[in-house]
């Protein structure tokens, strides 16, 4: 293509893939008009003017507007600048069209009315400060009823959502879900009785405690991840990095409940492993409720939050795992 020649419309629209009356409506638009205009009425670019449609076309394609455009080529913006700009816009509509989805969806799901359709449209497009005043109420309301230890809502309430900027549809559908509830009187209720017949009183209202429960949620936490990560890893039990974790857990468990790790305890808490998994396939009835209330609760904050699976998952053969190795460690 030579840099002086000029090139009359119909070659223009077959270089560009553009439309000649597209072509002729930037020109009349004021947005790049033609290099030269002959007597005849007939409009001539040359390679610069076609390298501007091109460009022209691309944004267009893009969805920029014509005034973003007018402004780039009269240089008062740069193609950054622009760029950087619609792409902000694009990620903005593209997380508004993912709210709508998964309302739209859950909506079809559950044969929703249009009084569901406004509460979850609300929902999803909470600030995040309306998202925060919603959980803080649910759980000043559950506080009210309990007669726990001190600070025992408190330590609760830091397991919290935190819907990221740009969530997916399943941390979106899990909101829509977890909001639904706190909004509701009945699982407010259900939750409170829970953590009331658990926690208030022995053996429960003792892990309730603030250093019982710190440890099982902080240091008894990091050390069981260690552990989790070990069995996985398939470390035999009896190895020594497996009777260290175990020792370093029993220790820790000891001084949580102010006393120290002696052999009789490792068998003590080995025991009770074995025996963990046994009570909760017994107890179907209070699994339920768990499920059914706090646990419902936690699992969904989970999901928003994208927390990993934990050692549940694992079943039997992890607390069989732990016990052989508290064993070892003694």
């Amino acid at each position: 293509m030579d840099d002086n020649e000029l090139y009359p419309i119909g070659d223009v629209a077959r270089r560009t893939g553009l439309t000649v009356s597209a072509i002729r409506f930037y020109s009349d638009a004021g947005v790049i008009a033609p290099t030269r205009v002959t007597e005849a009425g007939y409009r001539l670019y040359d390679v610069r003017a076609i390298a501007r449609l091109e460009l022209i076309r691309t944004l267009r394609d893009l969805g920029a507007g014509l005034d973003d455009i007018r402004r780039l080529l009269d240089g008062a913006t740069s193609l950054h600048e622009l760029l950087a700009a619609h792409l902000e816009l694009v990620e903005r509509q593209e997380r508004d069209l993912r709210a709508r989805r998964v309302v739209l969806r859950t909506l079809v799901k559950q044969g929703g009315t249009a009084t569901q359709a406004a509460l979850m449209h609300g929902l999803v497009s909470m600030t995040d400060e309306e998202r925060e005043r919603l959980v803080d109420e649910f759980w000043n309301e559950v506080d009210e009823g309990l007669d726990v230890p001190p600070g025992f809502v408190e330590r609760l309430r830091r397991m919290r959502p935190r819907l990221p900027e740009d969530p997916t549809a399943g941390q979106l559908e899990a909101w829509i879900e977890l909001a639904d509830l706190l909004r509701g009187e009945e699982f407010r209720g259900a939750v409170c009785s829970y953590l009331q017949d658990t926690y208030g009183t022995f053996p429960g209202r003792r892990l309730a405690a603030a250093p019982v429960w710190d440890f099982i949620h902080q240091e008894g936490a990091k050390a069981g991840e260690e552990i989790v990560e070990a069995y996985r890893s398939g470390l035999p039990a009896d190895s020594p990095r497996a009777r260290e974790l175990a020792a370093a857990l029993a220790d820790a468990s000891a001084a949580a409940f102010g006393t120290q790790a002696t052999a009789q305890s490792r068998e003590r808490l080995a025991t009770a492993f074995l025996l963990v998994e046994e009570l909760r396939r017994e107890d179907f009835r209070e699994e339920a409720r768990y499920d059914a209330t706090y646990g419902r609760y936690l699992s969904l904050v989970a999901r928003i939050n994208e927390i990993p699976a934990g050692a549940d998952e694992d079943g039997p053969a992890l607390f069989a795992w732990i016990a052989e190795a508290l064993r070892a460690s003694a």
